[in-house]
């Protein structure tokens, strides 16, 4: 059984999201109060995924997503919140999020959301062995591991930045459509998914931007290109 942690600091939202997502889910979730305690309880036990409210006190939602995020920078995290600007849901992503919900939302989203992130978290342990190293200029990026190294720097990706890094290399030197990205990493391309990814790319220049022989460059009206010279 899947173990979910559940951090909400509304009492009668966090006892009726932890019922209906161990009945209809056959999850078993651990509720938090705040984030002081949501932080202490993932120290102390393993869970395959975490919600998180982002308006709490003791510790807010993101404070919390980036402790938890420097522990385990692979276990999926979604937020939740009532907060509804495009500002707020980039900083969720910046924080290494792997989706956000808006409150008021149905219940039986917030499950599909989750039943969708960890069958893609299965089928990444399962699916047969494809190339996972790639030698970026003076990089060398770990698709598995989800790092890259140059010298004794070593960058820890999230990912959803492994993913995204993994299909550019595949296409080195040859345009990767925003749309292929999209539909092959969020499975939708839709307007919010596409600034989700530009926020990602960004991430990804800064991390590659100590090599000048690399780059990674729009192309206008078709999507990407990584270049290496």
């Amino acid at each position: 059984m899947k173990r979910i942690l559940l951090v909400e600091d509304d009492p009668n939202l966090g006892l009726l999201l932890q019922d209906y997502l161990q009945l209809k889910g056959k999850y078993d979730v651990i509720l938090a109060k705040d984030g002081e305690e949501g932080l202490k309880l993932f120290t102390e036990q393993a869970f395959d995924l975490c919600i998180l409210d982002v308006m709490m006190p003791k510790k807010d939602g993101f404070s919390l997503g980036k402790d938890i995020r420097n522990i385990n920078p692979f276990i999926p995290i979604i937020f939740a919140t009532a907060k509804t600007m495009i500002e707020d849901k980039s900083e969720a992503f910046n924080l290494g999020g792997d989706d956000y919900i808006t409150k008021p939302f149905r219940i039986e989203e917030l499950l599909l959301r989750i039943n969708a992130l960890l069958k893609r978290v299965s089928n990444q342990e399962n699916k047969p062995a494809e190339q996972d190293k790639f030698q970026i200029g003076d990089y060398l990026f770990d698709y598995t591991g989800q790092f890259i190294k140059k010298d004794d720097m070593q960058q820890k990706v999230s990912t959803k930045e492994a993913e995204l890094l993994r299909l550019l290399c595949l296409k080195k030197n040859n345009v990767l459509t925003r749309e292929e990205a999209l539909l092959s990493i969020w499975h939708d391309d839709n307007y919010f998914n596409g600034r989700s990814m530009d926020v990602f790319l960004s991430k990804l220049r800064k991390y590659l931007k100590d090599d000048p022989k690399v780059e990674i460059i729009n192309v206008h009206g078709k999507g990407y290109k990584l270049i290496v010279n």
